[in-house]
């Protein structure tokens, strides 16, 4: 026993002597994580700014004599309000202020309206009456939030029904003054809801439309980067790419197979944005959905194709070689038309032209891969089998191109819907202007049957003296300058 408290006594003495030590490193490193997290979005520190500001001006209902004397202690929910409702983005913001608004103010008068009908049946059959009514609506409004449309945008304000219309209408049973408590409490959730969404939209906003709209953004580029570097993973470069950037480019596209629950999150709270920026009130935000999923879909794909980027059975050198020039067609120009339709949708202007064409590169490589297939012959069944994964890993290239072209085809119909600026491709462009500088000017016809003149004149608009070929009809030319 001397022997155990002998060894535990140092035991103790050192630890106690480690405290300090271990607590200023704990706190170091408590310190570099609150800094990290501020670096990786300093919109954190000005939104808890933000709500210091909102706590500090709704908290005068209570530092005010004149505004204590209207309110009283119902000032206090006006501070729960902006606790409850002030959210990171505009959207949540509106989403949670609007629902709490206007869930309070129908469930106010609804709660009224049931202690005055409950008291029609007197003293006893008050309570009796206000308890169905309390067990009907709060049964109907939890059953409501089942409804997925219902649960996704109205959920909050169906919870905050059954809870106001609660305590109002059984509240009301002990207490007199039902209709001023009612007008102080809807005032105070009207007055810190509506100092929670001025706040949020006019220092320093955080739409979440264009959170949405730079994510989808990033998930097309993410894409199109894996695509650049497929060539020297697959057909290993040394000279070109390194371990260390293939390993960040197969992880950066990783993130898009669980980002379903963040855009439909955000495309949700967008929907109550007004106009900000580029977009327009009635933004189609559902078509940002609608191409998150073929983005989402194409990710998957290349999870399938990295599994045989990854993998150490290849197939023959001799068969890799026929197969290396199509297959870097494809992912480079499939990187390409991602790049481009990403480019479109950042800056909200239309690129068909450039897209398309990458595309029908592809699809002409594609045919290239097919005549390469046609052209090796194995001479064995194990030859055969040994090119089976270099054929699963082309026909799923493949299918990257179709869902790049099913991606190119919503991003087409989303730029209509959201009025994207008109924009020409610069060599089209050339080409354009050189077709209407050719038919500048006007052209004298000669009519059948009029045998006055046998040439065809050709005036040409222009500062110089423009000069015009006379032709006659056996195809001798003259040149001559006219003045016009």
């Amino acid at each position: 026993m001397d022997l155990n408290a002998q060894e535990k006594k140092p035991a103790f003495s050192q630890r106690l002597k480690d405290f300090p030590s271990k607590l200023k490193g704990s706190v170091i490193k408590r310190m570099k994580n609150v800094q990290k997290l501020g670096k990786d979005d300093p919109r954190r520190i000005i939104h808890s700014m933000k709500v210091g500001i909102a706590l500090t001006l709704v908290s005068m209902l209570y530092y005010v004599r004149p505004l204590y004397n209207s309110f009283g202690v119902s000032g206090m929910w006006a501070i729960l309000t902006v606790v409850v409702v002030f959210e990171f983005t505009v959207g949540g913001t509106l989403s949670k202020g609007l629902n709490r608004g206007f869930a309070t103010l129908t469930a106010g008068t609804l709660g009224v309206g049931a202690i005055h009908f409950a008291r029609i049946f007197g003293h006893k059959g008050e309570p009796i009456v206000l308890g169905i009514l309390v067990f009907s609506l709060g049964a109907a409004a939890t059953f409501s939030r089942f409804f997925p449309r219902i649960k996704q945008r109205y959920d909050y304000g169906a919870l905050i029904f059954i809870l106001t219309f609660c305590m109002v209408a059984i509240s009301g049973y002990r207490t007199e003054e039902i209709l001023v408590m009612a007008y102080q409490r809807l005032s105070t959730i009207i007055i810190g809801g509506t100092m929670c969404i001025l706040v949020s939209i006019f220092v320093c906003p955080v739409w979440a439309g264009e959170d949405l709209h730079k994510m989808i953004v990033n998930n097309i580029n993410k894409l199109a980067k894996y695509l650049e570097g497929f060539e020297g993973e697959y057909f290993p470069l040394p000279e070109k790419i390194s371990n260390e950037t293939n390993s960040c480019v197969r992880r950066a596209y990783k993130s898009i197979l669980t980002s379903k629950s963040t855009e439909d999150t955000l495309a949700n709270l967008a929907r109550w944005e007004p106009g900000h920026g580029r977009f327009r009130l009635r933004h189609p935000w559902k078509k940002y959905l609608k191409i998150a999923g073929l983005v989402r879909q194409c990710a998957f794909h290349f999870e399938i194709l990295n599994g045989y980027v990854l993998s150490n059975d290849k197939a023959p050198e001799e068969f890799q070689n026929k197969i290396q020039e199509p297959i870097a067609t494809m992912s480079r120009e499939t990187g390409e038309a991602l790049k481009a339709i990403a480019k479109s949708i950042n800056t909200m202007s239309k690129d068909s032209v450039s897209v398309h064409a990458h595309i029908d590169n592809s699809k002409k490589a594609i045919e290239n891969l097919r005549i390469a297939f046609k052209s090796f012959n194995p001479e064995t069944e194990k030859d055969l089998l040994d090119i089976i994964p270099g054929v699963t890993m082309a026909s799923i290239l493949i299918e990257i191109v179709n869902c790049v072209e099913k991606i190119s085809e919503a991003v087409e119909e989303f730029s209509g819907l959201a009025h994207f600026n008109e924009t020409l491709d610069q060599k089209l462009s050339a080409e354009i202007g050189q077709h209407q500088l050719l038919h500048r000017g006007t052209v004298k016809p000669v009519l059948d049957g009029d045998n006055s003149s046998p040439h065809v004149l050709i005036t040409v608009h222009d500062e110089q003296p423009p000069i015009t070929k006379e032709k006659n009809v056996l195809g001798e030319e003259k040149t001559r300058a006219d003045v016009v």
